[in-house]
């Protein structure tokens, strides 16, 4: 296992057999989301874009929780939770920077994502798990939009992610209410994929992430474009954006690696070409 420096204590990052697992690391604050931490995160992602090391993302939360959003606490103590000294313009700018190179970095990541909930995601905490392509949750977590508690209309995507993974009327219901979600909520309702039991939790997501850095990584680069592309995309130009995708990675040595392992009643090994 491999100790990146990300800069900052507040984000850990480790490389293991092609999975690069990004830890919030504030745990007595439940992981609340600092500037530091988030500045981290988008130059890990954007490294990890471009290493073809890298198979698959994983993003978790040290301690109890996955994230518990922005820090209430520290916004209250400044009296402003998103202007402070810069203008309106700025604010609102460096705003758009961060959630694009982290919440929208993570869903159009050409490799698979896997947000991992030890326990309570909220706010843009619940925002950045959405991001994620997948979602494991520990059964003792769960999920809370809290954005109208604090009196935010929400932020990070998660307005965005939340209607195409359940659809409008619910998301709206979510996000006026601020209920919360327990686990297996979640995995009724699509927004996680698994729930495990918390001493199971390991072992769970290191099962699922051996099987996606083993996968064929041109494919599931042209997957994620095709799926990101059919939520908003007119229906021609999904099926000729898939066409072009399919002929190309039928040209791919994984492809035909593939192809041979089939007919010789094998696993295929797969090296992303």
């Amino acid at each position: 296992m491999t100790t990146l420096d990300t800069g900052t204590p507040d984000l850990q990052a480790t490389l293991h057999s092609g999975v690069l697992t990004l830890t919030m690391n504030r745990p007595e604050a439940r992981n609340a989301l600092s500037r530091a931490m988030l500045q981290a995160m988008q130059q890990q992602l954007v490294a990890a874009e471009f290493n073809s090391e890298v198979r698959c993302i994983v993003l978790t939360g040290a301690g109890k929780a996955f994230c518990a959003g922005g820090d209430v606490k520290g916004m209250a103590a400044a009296g402003d939770g998103t202007v402070g000294q810069r203008t309106i313009d700025e604010a609102i700018h460096q705003q758009r920077h961060s959630q694009r190179e982290t919440a929208g970095r993570l869903f159009k990541m050409p490799k698979p994502t896997l947000a991992v909930l030890p326990g309570a995601a909220a706010g843009a905490g619940l925002s950045l798990a959405m991001a994620c392509d997948l979602r494991l949750m520990s059964s003792s977590a769960f999920m809370t939009t809290a954005f109208a508690k604090v009196g935010f209309a929400g932020d990070y995507g998660g307005t965005y992610f939340m209607t195409q993974l359940i659809g409008a009327a619910k998301a709206r219901e979510l996000y006026m209410l601020s209920d919360r979600v327990s686990a297996d909520e979640a995995l009724r309702l699509g927004l996680a994929n698994w729930v495990a039991e918390p001493d199971h939790l390991g072992a769970r997501t290191n099962e699922i992430t051996a099987r996606l850095a083993m996968g064929p990584a041109v494919a599931y680069r042209y997957m994620k474009e095709n799926l990101n592309r059919a939520m908003a995309g007119e229906v021609d130009e999904c099926l000729d954006l898939e066409a072009t995708h399919h002929i190309h990675c039928g040209q791919t040595e994984d492809h035909k690696e593939a192809a041979k392992a089939f007919v010789e009643k094998r696993e295929p090994v797969f090296k992303g070409r």
